[in-house]
């Protein structure tokens, strides 16, 4: 198994969620979400989306 972590951000909260339903639905059957951080900025003129998300890939059984 190896453990990896996505970081996907945004100003804007569609962009945001479809960035993050683009990856999920990358992820392969067997991979595991171990945890999601979410965080917001407040910006000037606009708010940053962020979340930093640790799976794991695993390898099939033979």
């Amino acid at each position: 198994m190896s453990s990896k972590f996505k970081l996907i951000t945004s100003n804007s909260v569609e962009r945001f969620e479809e960035r993050m339903a683009d990856f999920l639905a990358l992820l392969e059957p067997d991979d595991i979400i171990a945890d999601i951080e979410f965080s917001t900025v407040a910006l000037p003129n606009s708010v940053e989306y962020s979340a930093l998300i640790h799976y794991t890939r695993t390898e099939k059984w033979a």
